[in-house]
């Protein structure tokens, strides 16, 4: 049986919306500014009108008619826009894990991690393309969006997404973009660090965000209990689980480390959010963590 879409509705966007909106304005205006001021440190090459050339791409809802190219558009029936590398510098792109695993809830009054990952990455993509960012999903065949009403198509794309395997897919990105990987991060390190290694080969940075529930987090059980799969192909009898929550605890730890280290050595960043604990937080630190850069945190000593 397949499972039912995630979830990235009508509903999924006002929330997302409105947790972009309750975020300080100024702060929102302050890192517009420091990523204007870092554009080099993005390796954008700017150099006036005369920006270096990226691709044709098709033109989308929202372009400005006078962006389209008309000697390229002229060679086929449809219309085309003309994108320059500093264009493609801006460009965020988001993904969340659409596995079965992340379906998956301890109680009824938590979000299931996919829930909360889709509000985060909806909610992270009304704040960039508010701030004049280009946003698309990390996935095949999805294209660049900006303006306000980009959100919109960003959650009916999300929604036709298929379940996935738990990892990013290998899809073509422009040099200099940004990636925000969401999901429980959980599967094998080597294959988190053959996924993130392939975005910083091209070269991209960004940020990857482990969405917990707090069972996972902090194995609350105790007695005899029995775990099965999110699949139910696979179960596991745990005559005391309290006698195995530090061993738990420390293999947690160890695959958190292993992550940390991955993005350390690829130029990402890398944080933990608990679906018990409130939004805010974490796409506070989500979209800090997207500007100002890197290069000019360090410069500052901040």
């Amino acid at each position: 049986m397949s499972a039912a879409p995630l979830p990235a509705g009508p509903l999924v966007v006002r929330r997302a919306e409105a947790l972009g909106d309750r975020l300080p304005p100024l702060l929102v205006a302050a890192d517009r500014v420091a990523a204007t001021v870092a554009q080099g440190v993005h390796g954008r090459r700017r150099v006036g009108q005369g920006d270096s050339f990226w691709q044709f791409r098709p033109f989308l809802a929202g372009d400005s008619v006078n962006r389209i190219d008309w000697r390229q558009s002229a060679r086929s029936d449809r219309a085309y826009v003309r994108e320059t590398e500093w264009e493609a510098a801006q460009t965020v792109a988001l993904w969340r894990d659409g596995g079965a695993n992340m379906r998956w809830q301890s109680r009824k009054d938590l979000p299931s991690k996919a829930e909360r990952a889709s509000l985060l990455m909806l909610a992270l993509g009304a704040l960039l393309l508010r701030g004049g960012e280009r946003v698309r999903l990390l996935a095949d065949n999805s294209r660049p969006t900006s303006g306000r009403n980009g959100l919109e198509r960003l959650a009916e794309e999300l929604e036709r997404q298929p379940e996935g395997d738990g990892l990013p897919p290998d899809v073509a990105l422009p040099r200099h973009a940004r990636a925000v990987l969401i999901g429980d991060l959980l599967g094998p390190l080597e294959d988190i660090q053959a996924s993130v290694g392939r975005l910083a080969a091209i070269p991209v940075t960004g940020h990857l965000l482990q969405v917990l529930d707090p069972a996972e987090a902090l194995l609350p059980y105790s007695g005899r209990v029995r775990f099965e799969s999110v699949r139910q192909d696979r179960q596991t009898l745990i005559p005391r689980v309290e006698g195995i929550r530090d061993a738990y605890a420390k293999r947690l730890a160890e695959q958190q480390a292993g992550l940390a280290a991955i993005c350390s050595a690829a130029g990402f960043s890398f944080s933990i959010h608990r679906t018990d604990h409130p939004p805010e937080a974490a796409l506070l630190a989500l979209y800090t963590a997207l500007a100002p850069p890197a290069g000019l945190r360090a410069a500052g000593g901040q």
